[in-house]
């Protein structure tokens, strides 16, 4: 596909314009309202993926931008997910720069090890600038379910980008 078409511009979008869904529409806290312990952060899940493997599709400014409007939305003391999203940015960056070539093991590892720092400082940050109650088992649920569903949306996302962006890592 050409990379001047009307086509693959908006397959290219396609993360991002899911971001700012996600972010405008607050699905992980409807989860939580069907399914009593199933939460999920699924927007995590699609920035460390693309930051890892296409970081020209969701440039940091726009990331910043779709945690302040997940903020807004959510609730939560302004810029609180955006810094969690950088976390996040800054490890994915980190291990696309450190290494040559990823397998979803290694992208596995270094999600777990970002999720961890990100939902550290959000939790904590949230804790501290907020009345906003969080038991420490949905924090943990959130976060072994979010674990767990990563290669599952890792493998959708790689058919997706050999599918209609091309495969290519960056």
């Amino acid at each position: 596909m050409a990379k001047t078409s009307l086509f693959y511009k908006i397959y290219n979008a396609g993360p991002l314009l899911l971001l700012y869904y996600l972010c405008i529409s607050e699905v992980d806290s409807n989860l939580e309202k069907i399914f009593e312990i199933f939460t999920l952060n699924f927007q995590i899940i699609l920035i460390y993926f693309w930051v890892l493997k296409r970081p020209e599709i969701m440039a940091n400014g726009h990331i910043f931008l779709a945690g302040l409007i997940n903020d807004v939305v959510m609730g939560f003391p302004l810029g609180i997910s955006s810094l969690s999203y950088l976390i996040i940015i800054f490890v994915g960056t980190y291990v696309r720069n450190k290494s040559v070539n990823t397998t979803i093991a290694s992208d596995w590892f270094t999600f777990f090890i970002a999720m961890v720092f990100s939902n550290l400082l959000f939790f904590s940050l949230l804790n501290n600038f907020s009345d906003l109650d969080f038991s420490n088992s949905k924090i943990g649920y959130n976060m072994f379910f979010t674990l767990f569903t990563f290669p599952i949306f890792w493998f959708l996302f790689n058919i997706y980008q050999m599918t209609f962006i091309g495969n290519r890592d960056a």
